[in-house]
C-alpha cells in the first residue's frame, strides 16, 4: 500500500495530462490543415516560453549561465559521449530482442541533441538553474546540427548521403534565442507583472510540453508508426528505452554530486543530460537515412521522448514539492 501511495502521490495533475493528451492525439490525431495549425500553434507556445524565460531572468543571472563552462561540459559528455557509449552497448540486444533497423534506432537516438524546450521547462518546475538550462540546451542542439551526422557517419551503418539542412541553426536562433533575448531587453517593464501572474507563467511551461507530446503522437499515428512492427516488438523497444532512460538518469545524478554543483546546477544535468531531442532528431533521421525505412528507425527516439517527458515530470514535481518544503522551513 505504501508503495501505491507513493505512485498516485508522483502521479499529479501534469502526469496524468501527458497520459491523456498522448491518448487524444492517438484516438484524434491532428492531420492536413489541422496538423499545419498545431505546427504554429506549438512554435508560438514555445517563443513565447522563452521569451518569459527572457523576463524573469536578470541579466546578471544570464551572464553566469553563459561563463558556467563546466556545467555545459557535463552536459555535453551525457548527450555525446555517455549516451553513445549506451548505444554501442546496445548492440548485444540484436537480433533476439531487437531487429537491426530498430537496433539502428536505438543507437541514432543516442546520437541526437538534448531537447531545449522541455529540459528547461522542468529545470524551471524543479527551480532549478533555468539560465544554466538555458545556455546547455541550446549549446546541445547547435552543435547536434554537426555533431550528430559526424556520429550517424562514423557509428551507424547508412547508405543516406550525410548532410543537414544548414536552416536548423537558423531556427534555434529565431524560435529560441531571439525571443528570451527579447524578453531581456522588455524585463524592466514587465517582469513585476510576470512575477505576479506566476501562474500564468506556469501554464504555458506545462501547456507548451503537452502541445510537444501531442503533436508527436498525432504524426506517430498519422505515419502508422505503430502498425508497422508486432506488438512484442514495441514492447521490446519501450522495455530497453526504459531501462536506457533509468541508467542515464543514475548517471546524471552521479556525476552531478562527483562535480560537486549545487542543487540548482545538479538539477540541470538531471534534465539536460537525460534527454533526447524528437524535434531536431526527426529532420536530422530524414537526411541521413533517405530511402531507408525511416518511420522503424525513429520509432525508439519517438518512444524515449514519451517516457522520458512522463517520468522527468514525476521528477520535476518532486523537486517542486521538496523545494517548496525547504523554503517553508527555512521561513
Amino acid at each position: 500500500m505504501g508503495v501505491l501511495r507513493r505512485v498516485a502521490a508522483a502521479l499529479d495533475g501534469f502526469v496524468l495530462a501527458i497520459f491523456g493528451v498522448a491518448i487524444l492525439a492517438t484516438l484524434l490525431p491532428a492531420s492536413g490543415t489541422a496538423s499545419d495549425v498545431l505546427h504554429a500553434v506549438t512554435v508560438a507556445a514555445i517563443a513565447l516560453l522563452f521569451f518569459l524565460y527572457g523576463t524573469r531572468l536578470s541579466p546578471r543571472d544570464a551572464l553566469d549561465g553563459l561563463t558556467h563552462w563546466r556545467l555545459h561540459a557535463v552536459v555535453l559528455g551525457c548527450t555525446y559521449l555517455l549516451f553513445p557509449l549506451l548505444g554501442l552497448v546496445l548492440r548485444v540486444l540484436t537480433p533476439t530482442v531487437l531487429t537491426d533497423e530498430l537496433y539502428t534506432g536505438m543507437l541514432y537516438l543516442c546520437l541526437v541533441p538534448s531537447t531545449i524546450q522541455s529540459s528547461i521547462a522542468f529545470t524551471s518546475i524543479a527551480r532549478g538553474n533555468v539560465a544554466g538550462a538555458v545556455v546547455s540546451a541550446s549549446v546541445s542542439n547547435l552543435l547536434g546540427v554537426v555533431v550528430t551526422p559526424l556520429l550517424v557517419v562514423l557509428l551507424v551503418t547508412t547508405t543516406g548521403e550525410a548532410s543537414v539542412d544548414a536552416s536548423a541553426i537558423g531556427d534555434i536562433l529565431l524560435q529560441l534565442l531571439v525571443p528570451f533575448l527579447l524578453g531581456q531587453l522588455a524585463r524592466r517593464r514587465i517582469a513585476g507583472w510576470v512575477q505576479r501572474h506566476a501562474s500564468a507563467t506556469k501554464l504555458v511551461d506545462r501547456g507548451s510540453i503537452l502541445l510537444v507530446v501531442y503533436a508527436a503522437f498525432s504524426v506517430s499515428r498519422v505515419q502508422g508508426v505503430w502498425s508497422v512492427l508486432s506488438p512484442w516488438r514495441i514492447a521490446a523497444v519501450v522495455a530497453v528505452c526504459s531501462v536506457l532512460l533509468a541508467v542515464v538518469l543514475g548517471a546524471t545524478v552521479l556525476i552531478g554530486r562527483l562535480c560537486r554543483f549545487d542543487r540548482a546546477d545538479r538539477i540541470v544535468v538531471l534534465f539536460c543530460g537525460s534527454k533526447k531531442s524528437l524535434a531536431s532528431g526527426l529532420p536530422i533521421a530524414s537526411v541521413l537515412f533517405a530511402g531507408q525505412p525511416v518511420g522503424i528507425i525513429v520509432l525508439p527516439l519517438l518512444i524515449f521522448h514519451q517516457i522520458q517527458l512522463v517520468v522527468c515530470a514525476v521528477l520535476a514535481a518532486r523537486y517542486e514539492r521538496q523545494a517548496i518544503r525547504d523554503a517553508a522551513s527555512t521561513s
